[in-house]
This record gives structure tokens, sequence and C-alpha cells, in this order.
């Protein structure tokens, strides 16, 4: 670590970085930033950086106000879009009480503490997002709601397009900040886009995510047109998933692989996913967060309605990829509900601690789901055990509330604010006359 520290130090002096960001988030998974001059970088790493996290989002309690920042020097990157004008870096952070405790409100402390769990049976937790997200070419929209750039679908080539430049360019600051890109390409609904970002631990691929809605934003901004995450933005269009693929690592050795098992899938692997279905309800209020959340899990477009797993069928809530032959490195399992506007410090946490359930308690798999289950009627899906995911935010919140994984991975303050915080939402939500709501009623009564 002091390495580390002398590294950057020595780089924001020989590269003349004028600034330097302190980025963490609050409980929702909004970013957050402070910017410090290079004279206080030293300072900040061997003390912390002082605030009143009672101003943050779920941060502390206002009795508890004091916290400290500690910039985690491997995170450190020079910030491409700032360009060579004021050049700026950042560094993200872990927050702590002046005691040094960590705070138990940080998710990024939050995930750390899951992590850990995993450690102590072995295991490194490895993932890799798809993270979809609409270009619109700006955020007012009309009557017909938000307007797209484009009108192409899925993996079109669309010449001297607007979503062409938008990604190269993109892609290119995401390497330029040492975040590795799979691929990336137009996905189904006009001025639909995926970047899928190379798997990477959960620590690091949160802090990925977190970096890649900035840097997504800050491109659409120079570029003239406006990026949202937002998960159902179009109602007539298919809505923005972050579908995550995962996999146990046993030091070098993947614990999802066992040659000659059935999709090479072994006992841990099975457990994880059992781990995963028999939690999912649980975990939805904070996979998917927000009350648009809901329009795109039940909108159809492949978005997962139902609990189940299946090989390879896009229609099932857990995906078991295609096995590359001789590639067992690549054994892993697709969870495919979250959403690109989830906090991935707190998602993942709860991802993690379903399939470690799983296996800690030896969860049992059920039968794979080997038809397209939404074309099944209500009384199929029932006979053959299928439970629906949650149907709203108030459903989802109702789960959360009965639930003791949730409970106890995210640590009661944490748990306590996401009740109380989408317990407001949908309050708020619920209160609203709506559009439709009119349209239907107001001349007909």
């Amino acid at each position: 670590m002091d390495k580390q520290r002398d590294f950057v130090l020595r780089t924001i002096e020989e590269r003349g970085i004028k600034f330097i960001r302190l980025w963490f988030t609050d409980v929702v998974g909004t970013l957050k930033s402070v910017a410090i001059a290079p004279a206080e970088v030293e300072g900040a790493f061997n003390e912390g950086l002082g605030f009143d996290g009672s101003a943050i989002e779920g941060l502390t309690r206002s009795f508890e106000a004091d916290v400290l920042a500690h910039p985690d020097p491997t995170t450190f990157q020079i910030l491409p879009w700032r360009g060579e004008v004021d050049p700026t870096a950042r560094m993200f952070c872990d927050i702590t009480t002046p005691d040094g405790q960590p705070a138990v409100a940080d998710p990024r402390n939050v995930l750390k503490r899951t992590l850990a769990k995993a450690a102590d049976r072995g295991f490194t937790f490895y993932t890799h997002p798809e993270v979809e997200f609409y270009l619109l070419k700006s955020s007012k929209y009309g009557k017909n709601g938000p307007t797209p750039v484009d009108s192409a679908g899925y993996f079109d080539n669309v010449p001297g397009g607007t979503a062409h430049d938008f990604r190269r360019r993109s892609v290119r600051m995401l390497e330029d900040l040492g975040i590795s890109v799979e691929f990336s390409h137009h996905e189904a609904g006009p001025g639909q886009n995926e970047i899928d970002l190379r798997y990477a631990d959960a620590l690091t691929t949160a802090d990925n995510i977190m970096t890649f809605r900035t840097v997504v934003k800050e491109v659409a901004i120079e570029q003239g047109v406006y990026a949202t995450f937002m998960p159902k933005p179009m109602s007539e269009h298919p809505g923005s998933g972050m579908h995550t693929h995962m996999s146990l690592f046993e030091g070098d050795a993947n614990a999802f692989y066992e040659p000659g098992a059935k999709y090479q899938l072994s006992k841990i692997g099975r457990q994880f996913i059992a781990g995963l279905l028999k939690h999912a309800p649980e975990i939805t209020a904070v996979t998917n967060q927000f009350v648009n959340s809901y329009k795109r899990l039940w909108g159809g477009d492949e978005a997962p309605s139902f609990v189940c797993w299946g090989h390879n069928n896009r229609s099932a809530l857990v995906r078991v990829p295609l096995y590359k032959p001789n590639k067992g490195q690549s054994a892993r399992v697709e969870y495919r509900a979250i959403d690109s506007a989830a906090n991935p410090y707190l998602a993942y946490s709860l991802m993690l601690a379903a399939g470690l359930k799983g296996i800690d308690e030896g969860y049992e798999l059920p039968p794979e789901a080997e038809d397209n289950v939404w074309s099944l009627s209500d009384t199929e899906r029932r006979a053959l055990g299928y439970t629906q995911l949650p149907a709203s935010l108030d459903h989802a919140i109702q789960f959360m509330e009965e639930s003791e994984l949730v409970a106890e991975t995210l640590g009661e303050q944490v748990f306590n604010y996401v009740l109380l915080n989408k317990r407001q939402e949908w309050r708020d939500y619920r209160s609203q006359v709506t559009p439709f709501e009119l349209e239907k009623n107001l001349e007909m009564l």
C-alpha cells in the first residue's frame, strides 16, 4: 500500500495533476465527489478527509455526523475527459468513523464485508456485467416521451450513427481508465446500447460500474446527447438491464466447473444457483430499486419475471451460459434481473450472500426450465413451481422486510435506510394521478 501511495504522489507531481476527486457513493448508489488539491493528498492518505456524513443519503444519522473519507490508492486514475487543462484524477474512498472503524452505512464497506465472508470459505467472487442504457436527443421529453438518437435495433450497424462514435469514444476512455471492455453493440431498443465490462473481482467491478456511468454521461454531454440508465424510459421499448455473470474461484480454480457434470456445472455451482433462486424475491428491492424497475421486469422483452433457471434459456431468471469446450475457467452463472440503476456494491453483496447461503445450507437445485417461461400459462407455471418475482416496488419491500439474509448482509443501518427510502418512493408514486388515469377516466366517469 505504501508503494502504491508513493506511486500516486509521484504521478500527481510528474503529470501536473491540479485536482484529485475523492469518490464514494451514498446508499442509493449516487456517486459523490469532493475535490482536493495535490498538497492535501498525503494528509488524506494518513488521516482521511473529514466531512458531515448526515448530509449524504443514508450515510449516517444526524447524531453521529462526522465521518472520514480515506482514498484507496489502488483506484487512482487520471480522468481522460478533463484533458490537459487542469488535469484531474480520482480515487475511490472507504468511509470510516473518527475512531477508524469502517462506517456501517458505507456501501463499499458492505461489499468488502461480504467478500471477506466468501474469502473465509476460500472463495474469490468474480463478476462481469453487461450494462445497457439509452442515448436520447436530450433529457427533455414531450407528450410522446423521450426521443432516442436513432431508430436502429439489435447489433445494427448504423453508418454515420451517433451510437458508433459514442461507443468508440466511451470504450477508449474506459480503457484509458484501466477498465477493460469485452465488447459493445447497439441493443434492441432505438438509441439503446450495451457495453460489457471484462470480468474482475466484484469490488473492482462495482468501482468500474460507478466510473462507467460517469464516463457514459460525460461522453454523451460532449457529443450533445443525453445518456440514461433509467430501467424503462419508454413503455413501448425494452428496458435496460445489467445482466451479471458470476463465478467463485478457489485460488486459480473455478469452483463452478466440474468436467463431466451436466453443463460442466459443479455441486457448488448448483447450490449457488439454488441460493439465488430461493432468495431472489428478498433481494429484488436492491437489485431493482426504483418504481420504474418493475416496468422493465414485467414489460416483456426478455426481462425475467419468474424465479427459475435454465441452460441458455433467456426467459429464466438465472441462466447457465453455453459451455466453451476446454475452457473450465469460463464456467459461470448469469443473473438477469438486476438493472443498470442498481447500487452495484449493495446488489453484488446480496447476490453473493444468497449464493453462499445456498452453498452453506446445501440447497437443492430445482429442475431447470426448458420452455419459454413467458409463453406458459399461469396454471402451467404454478404446476412447474415457478414463483414470480415481486411485481412492484411495494411488493419487493414486503419481501425484503421479512428477510434475515438481507438484514444481516446489509447491516441494520443500511437495511433500515433502504426500507425507509423505498417506502417513501412508493408513497410518492402511489399518491400521483397519472396521465393514464386521466385519459381513461376523466371524460368517461
